[in-house]
C-alpha cells in the first residue's frame, strides 16, 4: 500500500540520494501519519467513552500525541532542506535530529500525564464494560500501527532518516500497548482487582521508556558518534586500493545531518614519491568518495620512510608488540632521528577512548621498555592518540 502512495505522489524515488526526493519521503510519511493517527484517536477515544477504560484513554492520547510528532516530521524535512547560509554554513540538516528529539519529548509528556490518570484510576476504579464488537475494533487499530511501523521502518532504511525509525519504533510501541489494554479489560472481567488502572500504568510507563530511549539516541547523535564499520571499511579500502597509498589513519567523520557528511583522514604514501602525482591521487580519490559515498573528504598527505630496513624492523616489532598486548590498539607516523648518543624512535599510538588509565601507563611503559632492550641508544618518544571510530 505505501509502496503505492510511493509511486504515485514521489517522482524518482529510487533516487534517495536526492534531497528533494529524500523530503517527498519524508512529507508522504508525515502526511499518512497525520490521517492514521488522528483516525486511531478518535476510534479509541470513542470506545474510551463507551467502556470508560482509562487503559483505552491513554492509548487514545498516545495517538493524539503521535499526529503532532508526525506533524514535526514534515516541519523538519523541510527546515533541514534548506541550502547553508551566512550562520550555517555546513547546513541545516541537523534539524531531523532536532526534530526527533522534540518528538521524544512529546511522547514522555503524555506518557506522565497519563501516569497520573491511570494511578488515579487505581485509587478510584471502576468497571469497563468491552464488548467483542469493541475489542475487534481495537484489533482493528493495532492492525493499522503495525502498518505503519512496517512503512516508517521501510522508509528510515531507504532515506536513512532518524525521524522515521523513531516513528516506526513508536509505531510498533503503540500496538503492543494497545494489545495491553484489550488483556487489561478482558481479565479485569474476572478479578477484583483495578486491572484497567494498573494497566495504563504499565502502558504509561513502557510509553515514557519508549521516549527516553529515542532521546537517548538523538542526544548521542548530536553529540556525536563513531561512525558506521561500514563506512570506515569502504573508505579505507578505497584508499588503500589507490596507486601510491601504503596506509591510512586518524579518520575522523562529522555528521551534520543526511546527505551532510564531512571527514578527514591521513593517507601514509613514500617519503620519496612525487609530490605532484600524490596529489592528484588524493584528488581523484575526494571525488571519487563524494560522489560514491556522498562525503565530503579532507585527505591529509603524510609521508613514511619505505626504504630504510631499521625503520622497517622497528616498525614490525611495534606492530607485532601491539597485537600480543592488545588487538584493539595500532599506531602510526613512526620515524626515527639519529643523534651522537641517541636515536630517537617517535610515533602515535592510538587508543580507544575508554582506554582505563592504568592500562595506558602500562602499555606505553612496557612498549618503551621492550625497544630500549634491543638497543640502549634508543629515546622513545610516544604521543597518545585517540580513536574517533569503532
Amino acid at each position: 500500500m505505501f509502496k503505492f502512495l510511493v509511486r504515485l505522489f514521489i517522482k524518482k524515488a529510487e533516487q534517495v540520494d536526492d534531497k528533494k526526493v529524500r523530503e517527498q519521503y519524508s512529507v508522504l510519511c508525515g502526511g499518512v501519519g497525520i490521517c492514521c493517527n488522528i483516525l486511531l484517536f478518535l476510534t479509541k477515544f470513542i470506545v474510551g467513552i463507551l467502556t470508560g477504560s482509562v487503559a483505552v484513554f491513554t492509548d487514545a492520547f498516545n495517538n493524539l500525541s503521535d499526529s503532532a510528532s508526525s506533524v514535526i516530521t514534515i516541519l523538519s524535512a523541510k527546515l533541514s532542506n534548506r541550502n547553508p547560509d551566512k550562520e550555517h554554513p555546513f547546513g541545516h540538516g541537523r534539524m531531523e535530529y532536532i526534530a526527533s528529539l522534540i518528538v521524544s519529548f512529546l511522547i514522555m509528556l503524555v506518557g506522565f500525564e497519563l501516569l497520573k490518570n491511570s494511578a488515579e484510576k487505581i485509587l478510584h476504579p471502576n468497571d469497563v464494560n468491552l464488548s467483542f464488537g469493541l475489542v475487534l475494533i481495537l484489533l482493528c487499530t493495532i492492525v493499522v500501527k503495525l502498518w505503519m511501523y512496517a512503512y516508517n521502518k521501510y522508509t528510515a532504511k531507504k532515506i536513512q532518516s532518524t525521524v522515521a525509525a523513531a516513528t516506526a519504533r513508536d509505531s510498533l510501541n503503540d500496538s503492543i500497548a494497545t494489545t495491553a489494554t484489550i488483556a487489561a479489560a478482558i481479565i479485569g472481567q474476572f478479578v477484583p482487582y483495578p486491572i484497567d488502572g494498573i494497566m495504563g500504568v504499565l502502558v504509561s510507563l513502557f510509553i515514557i521508556y519508549g521516549g527516553f530511549s529515542l532521546s537517548k539516541d538523538t542526544i548521542g547523535i548530536l553529540l556525536g558518534t563513531p561512525a558506521k564499520p561500514e563506512t570506515v571499511k569502504k573508505i579505507s579500502e578505497t584508499l588503500l586500493q589507490a596507486p601510491g597509498i601504503l596506509g591510512c589513519h586518524d579518520l575522523v567523520i562529522h555528521d551534520y545531518g543526511p546527505g551532510r557528511i564531512m571527514a578527514s583522514v591521513h593517507a601514509e604514501v613514500s617519503d620519496k614519491a612525487s609530490i605532484v602525482k600524490i596529489h592528484e591521487v588524493i584528488d581523484a580519490l575526494e571525488n571519487k568518495i563524494l560522489n560514491e559515498m556522498g562525503i565530503h573528504i579532507v585527505i591529509h598527505m603524510d609521508p613514511i620512510t619505505t626504504d630504510c630496513e631499521i625503520t622497517t624492523a622497528i616498525r614490525k616489532f611495534v606492530d607485532d608488540f601491539l597485537k600480543k598486548y592488545d588487538s584493539c590498539l595500532s599506531f602510526h607516523d613512526l620515524r626515527m632521528t639519529d643523534g651522537e648518543n641517541a636515536i630517537n624512535i617517535i610515533f602515535d599510538l592510538v587508543l580507544p577512548c575508554e582506554y582505563p588509565t592504568e592500562k595506558r601507563k602500562d602499555v606505553v611503559e612496557k612498549l618503551k621498555n621492550a625497544l630500549k632492550a634491543m638497543d640502549k641508544r634508543y629515546n622513545v618518544v610516544i604521543n597518545l592518540d585517540t580513536a574517533y571510530i569503532s
